[in-house]
């Protein structure tokens, strides 16, 4: 079991080297993008959720 954990281990470790990994550059520019598109979308449903709750209400 041991002998399998430690193979495993070191099997992901080659694999981990074969990635080619974004530069930072490029890491900090999709990650400020997924954050803008998050808060736009989260804004979207919080905008939504707010008109949908004032029509429910009138009922």
């Amino acid at each position: 079991m041991l002998k399998a954990i430690v193979n495993y281990l070191a099997e992901s470790r080659v694999e981990l080297g074969k990635v080619s990994w974004p530069s930072r550059a490029t890491l900090v520019r999709l990650t400020v993008v997924v954050l803008v598109i998050s808060v736009v979308v989260a804004g979207f449903i919080s905008f939504f959720d707010y008109l949908f709750s004032q029509v429910l209400d009138l009922f």
